[in-house]
């Protein structure tokens, strides 16, 4: 059974809104933990448009179990990582225009970078993870940098527009999730996924975790954080 990490960014767009203290990550994080999540998820963006430093540095002495937190390659972006020494560190692209992010790394484009990015994490004992599309050469290219861990992005899997091309989009990444885990890689998945199609993916044998935020915060709204959480933890657990 895949464990669940919850992404409580949208907390904090929530608390953005306003400009006001309210409502907090931090206590966000603690109710998703309570209510069975196994890890926090938060990304720093460079335009800090939700979660900000200070959020990043209380979810650190918080977070209970393991925090992950998103970023991006840029250079103070890592150098806030490498201080606050969050438990893992997942690589993310991200543009300034996008809502959400868009797509997987281009881990053959920006090999250097993210190899580099990748040593100095894990030498301050970081563990890396690569948010990558599901497809054979970044895989092999995520491998190479020494990062252990990928995040497939399941963005194209949610937005399928019809059965049979979800269940194309389903069938490459499990697919691509044997092939990872052959070249010993742990295999995470996430982006877009909701209540009516995670089950799906949750089934796919190797799945070490998804990650999840959008839908379970936008839930929350109805029926409470922790049932929210809960729901989804149940749904993974079939």
């Amino acid at each position: 059974m895949p464990k669940l990490g919850v992404n409580i960014d949208h907390v904090a767009t929530l608390r953005q809104a306003r400009g006001e203290k309210d409502p907090c990550p931090v206590e966000a994080a603690k109710i998703c933990l309570k209510a069975g999540a196994d890890s926090i998820v938060a990304h720093l963006r460079e335009d800090r448009r939700h979660i900000n430093d200070t959020d990043v540095k209380n979810l650190r002495k918080t977070v209970t179990k393991r925090f992950n937190l998103e970023m991006s390659l840029n250079k103070d972006i890592l150098a806030v990582a490498l201080k606050i020494k969050p438990d893992e560190a997942t690589l993310v692209p991200e543009k300034r225009q996008e809502l959400t992010t868009e797509g997987g790394l281009d881990v053959i484009k920006h090999f250097s970078r993210i190899t580099r990015a990748t040593r100095m994490l894990q030498d301050q004992g970081i563990a890396v993870s690569l948010f990558i599309d599901p497809v054979k050469k970044q895989i092999q290219k995520a491998y190479a940098t020494g990062a252990r861990v990928i995040e497939l992005h399941t963005g194209n899997y949610d937005l399928a527009p019809t059965p049979k091309r979800c269940a194309m989009q389903l069938a490459k990444i499990e697919k691509m999730t044997h092939y990872a885990q052959s070249l010993g890689l742990i295999v995470n998945a996430g982006h877009g996924l909701k209540y009516h199609n995670t089950r799906a993916i949750a089934k796919i044998p190797g799945i070490e975790e998804l990650n999840i935020g959008h839908s379970i915060i936008c839930r929350a709204i109805f029926v409470g954080l922790k049932q929210a959480v809960s729901e989804m933890k149940n749904l993974i657990r079939g």
